[in-house]
C-alpha cells in the first residue's frame, strides 16, 4: 500500500461488531476484541463509523447499550446499498476514498462496495489477525490533535448545527462564536502538528507539498524562513491547531512557499482571513508578498482563495504559478474575529 494512511474506518455490524444478526436475535453478543481495536483507532486519531444494512433504532440502541456509539461519526444504519452509505460519510467527514477502510463478514457487500468505489480498503471482518499492526492504521506521530480528533469533529457537529438553525445571517451567527485566531512561530513542540498537517491537508493547501519533522526543524532554525503555526478557538472550545504557513523572507520580498489550512475551517473563512493578516504584516514591513500556488484536482479551493484574497497571477512555469499581492491597501479584518499573535 506504499505510505496510505487510512483516516477512517468503517465498521459493518452483524457478525462483526457483534456476533449474530440483531434482527432475528436481540442479544447478541459484542466482540470484545473489536471494541479493543476501536479504542486504540481512536487513540490514535483515526476516524470511525458505521454501515450496516439494519433498522436504525435497535441497532444504534445496542451501539449504546455497549457503550461505544459515541466513537462513530455520521453513522449509517439503513437498508440502502453500503457503498452509498459510505459516499456519505466520506463526504460528511471530508476526507479522499482512499483513506478509509472498511470492515464487513460479507464478501458480497465488500464486493459490492469495491465495486462502485475501488480506492476504498476492504477488508474482512473474520480475519482480523495483525489489524492494528497494519501500516495503513499507523500514523508517523500521534499529537495531541490527532488523539482528540474524534471530538474536534463532533464539536463541529454541534456548531453546524447550531448554526443550521440560526435566524440571522452568516455573519451575524459568527459574531456569536467569540473567535479566536492565534498565530504563533512554531517551535518544536509544533513540528509534529505541522508535520501532520503536511501530509493530511490537500484542498486547502497551495502546493500539496509535505515537509517532514526534520525539515520543518531546519526552517524554524532559518534565519531567512517563517514558520507559523495557527489555532482557532470560540467559545465552544477549540478547533487545534488548524492551519501552517511557511514563509522565505528576503528584505524586500516575502514568498508564501506554503499555506494550508484544514477543511474543518473552511466554513469559517479563516483562509481568507489568514491571508489578509499575512499581506497587512508584509505592508507594515515595506515588503511585496508573493505566494506559490502548484494546482492539482484537489486545491481549486485554495485558489479561488487567493484570488478573492487580491493576489493575481504574477509568473507561471510548469512546476508552479507565482502570485502576487496587491498591496495599495491594508486588508480590514472583520470585527468578529480576535487575532492573538504568538
Amino acid at each position: 500500500m506504499g505510505d496510505r494512511k487510512i483516516k477512517c474506518v468503517v465498521w459493518d455490524l452483524d457478525e462483526t461488531v457483534w456476533k449474530g444478526v440483531i434482527t432475528e436475535d436481540a442479544t447478541v453478543a459484542i466482540r470484545p476484541e473489536v471494541v479493543g481495536f476501536m479504542r486504540v483507532l481512536d487513540e490514535r486519531g483515526i476516524l470511525q463509523s458505521v454501515c450496516s444494512k439494519n433498522d436504525f433504532e435497535p441497532a444504534w440502541s445496542k451501539l449504546v447499550e455497549y457503550g461505544i456509539a459515541e466513537l462513530f461519526l455520521y453513522p449509517q444504519i439503513n437498508w440502502n446499498p453500503k457503498s452509498d452509505g459510505i459516499k456519505k460519510i466520506v463526504k460528511s467527514i471530508n476526507i479522499a476514498f482512499d483513506a478509509v477502510a472498511f470492515v464487513d463478514d460479507q464478501e458480497f457487500e465488500r464486493n459490492e462496495v469495491n465495486y462502485e468505489l475501488p480506492e476504498i480498503l476492504c477488508i474482512d471482518a473474520k480475519d482480523l489477525n495483525g489489524f492494528l499492526d497494519r501500516d495503513e492504521m499507523n500514523p508517523r506521530f500521534i499529537t495531541e490533535d490527532s488523539a482528540r480528533r474524534r471530538q474536534l469533529y463532533q464539536s463541529d457537529i454541534m456548531r453546524n448545527q447550531i448554526e443550521d438553525s440560526y435566524p440571522g445571517t452568516k455573519e451575524d451567527f459568527l459574531k456569536t462564536l467569540n473567535m479566536k485566531l492565534t498565530i504563533a512561530s512554531a517551535c518544536e513542540k509544533d513540528l509534529k502538528r505541522a508535520e501532520e498537517l503536511t501530509v493530511r491537508t490537500h484542498q486547502l493547501n497551495s502546493t500539496g507539498v509535505s515537509y517532514s519533522y526534520s525539515q520543518l526543524r531546519e526552517l524554524i532554525d532559518s534565519d531567512d524562513h517563517e514558520v507559523l503555526i495557527v489555532q482557532l478557538d470560540d467559545k465552544y472550545g477549540t478547533y487545534g491547531k488548524i492551519g501552517l504557513v511557511l514563509l522565505e523572507k528576503e528584505p524586500s520580498r516575502w514568498e508564501l512557499k506554503l499555506l494550508l489550512m484544514s477543511c474543518r475551517v473552511m466554513s469559517r473563512g479563516i483562509g481568507g482571513l489568514l491571508l489578509s493578516y499575512l499581506v497587512n504584516q508584509a505592508a507594515k514591513n515595506n515588503v511585496e508578498l508573493f505566494a506559490r500556488f502548484v494546482p492539482n484536482e484537489r486545491n481549486r479551493i485554495m485558489y479561488m482563495t487567493y484570488k478573492f484574497g487580491g493576489f493575481l497571477e504574477f509568473e507561471k512555469n510548469e512546476d508552479f504559478v507565482l502570485l502576487k499581492a496587491d498591496m495599495s491597501k491594508l486588508r480590514e479584518m472583520p470585527n468578529y474575529l480576535e487575532i492573538v499573535e504568538g
